[in-house]
């Protein structure tokens, strides 16, 4: 795989600071709370856990992977986002090949994230606009922007409503930028699954996880 994996260093830099919002989990979100008010509670509160926490905010993998396993994938639906990103190939796959592609996939996603916490300033704020169609629908996507920078950095969020109605919201994309990140990736896995199949996917994320966990 060639380093259009991230093909494009803004839309990573913005990806990262997305990923960032995601893991405000301290509070317990209840299933009446609206998409767009689930999408602000996270936003302030994982900026205020970041200020406190000067780990976290240089990017100490170990705390960061502790905080996405016990509080992220609750609220978010990765086997979904993973099936996406792989494709009509993600059906061929076998269960072993498809948790191995999760695990991979997560690390990924995971190593980039703790990139994006060094970069995280104290007066960034997250404005959720107005939500568009019924809050009753079952998918919806939620819209914000990061601001603090030099210029607003848009962020948008794909979620369903969870099947297990003390589950709340879960997300299952986001757009940075006009990007779908899992439409994005989905394009390069296909390459790689073309060239290689499923087991050379698998094989190129697990090489840059290792040669991500060198540097």
């Amino acid at each position: 795989m060639t380093s259009r994996l991230i093909s494009s260093r803004v839309f990573l830099s913005s990806l990262l600071a997305g990923l960032l919002l995601l893991t405000s989990m301290m509070s317990v979100v209840r299933a009446e709370q609206g998409p767009d008010q689930f999408i602000q509670t996270m936003s302030n509160e994982i900026l205020d856990i970041v200020r406190k926490d000067p780990a976290l905010k240089a990017g100490d993998l170990q705390k960061i992977s502790v905080l996405v396993d016990t509080k992220l994938l609750t609220h978010v639906n990765f086997q979904r986002m993973t099936a996406s990103a792989v494709g009509p190939a993600w059906r061929q796959a076998t269960p072993e090949q498809q948790k191995r592609l999760q695990e991979e996939f997560k690390m990924l996603l995971m190593r980039s994230y703790s990139g994006a916490l060094s970069q995280l300033k104290d007066n960034y704020i997250i404005a959720v606009k107005p939500l568009r169609g019924a809050v009753t629908e079952n998918e919806v996507v939620v819209r914000t922007e990061i601001r603090g920078g030099s210029e607003p950095v848009p962020l948008d969020y794909r979620l369903e409503k969870s099947a297990d109605s003390n589950a709340g919201w879960r997300i299952y994309n986001f757009n940075i930028l006009g990007i779908w990140m899992v439409d994005n990736y989905r394009s390069q896995f296909s390459e790689e699954i073309k060239a290689k199949g499923i087991d050379g996917l698998i094989a190129t994320l697990s090489e840059r996880n290792k040669s991500n966990n060198r540097k």
